[in-house]
């Protein structure tokens, strides 16, 4: 027993063993999995700067030329604006024909107003004339009956039986039936029945 002890305390210490082949295993696992992990931290940030790089270069694009309508909404603008001409022609056409109407209404209430106004000229002429007329014939029924009965029947013979009949109806009764009186019978009878159905035709009620 002596020889085992001092033979044993001739070598290593007691508790002091050498590592074994599992520690020797799981350290080399972890030194290929820290290298492992290395490595792909390196892969990501490249990955991670390539995508950056990628981004910057995309983002001029929004200071391009601006993006093509479709064909579509292209036709449809077109077709738009074709319309809003056509509109905006009839309606310039419309303000031109409101526009002659307005000026031919106007030349026609010219016209009416200068129309009315020579219909009231010419109605005022004629009264005038009337008025003259009627005078002209009350003045020479007077002279016809201021006459005598013998000579005023010699100038109503030489009338027409219409003419002669209108004097002797402004006539008074006595300076009528005097001239008759002096009258040839058929000349009296033919100015006596015009003077009759002169009346004879008036309205009665």
């Amino acid at each position: 027993m002596t020889g085992r002890n001092g033979a044993a305390a001739g070598g290593r210490p007691a508790g002091r063993r050498r590592p074994g082949a599992l520690a020797l295993i799981v350290l080399a696992l972890l030194a290929s999995g820290m290298l492992r992990l290395m490595s792909d931290g390196s892969a990501i940030a490249r990955e991670m700067a390539a995508l950056a790089a990628d981004g910057a270069g995309a983002a001029p694009a929004a200071d391009g030329p601006p993006c093509e309508a479709a064909p579509d909404i292209a036709q449809l603008l077109a077709a738009v604006q074709a319309r809003q001409g056509q509109l905006d022609t009839r309606e310039k056409r419309i303000e031109a024909r409101l526009q002659t109407l307005a000026e031919a209404e106007r030349r026609m209430q010219e016209n009416t107003a200068a129309l009315i106004a020579a219909e009231q000229k010419l109605a005022a002429t004629l009264t005038i004339a009337d008025e003259a007329a009627e005078e002209d014939l009350n003045r020479l029924t007077a002279v016809y009956e201021n006459m005598k009965a013998r000579n005023a029947a010699r100038v109503f013979a030489a009338m027409a039986p219409e003419f002669a009949a209108g004097f002797l109806a402004r006539m008074r009764a006595e300076a009528a039936a005097d001239i008759l009186a002096n009258l040839e019978p058929d000349a009296a009878y033919a100015i006596s029945l015009i003077v009759a159905g002169r009346n004879a035709r008036a309205p009665r009620e």
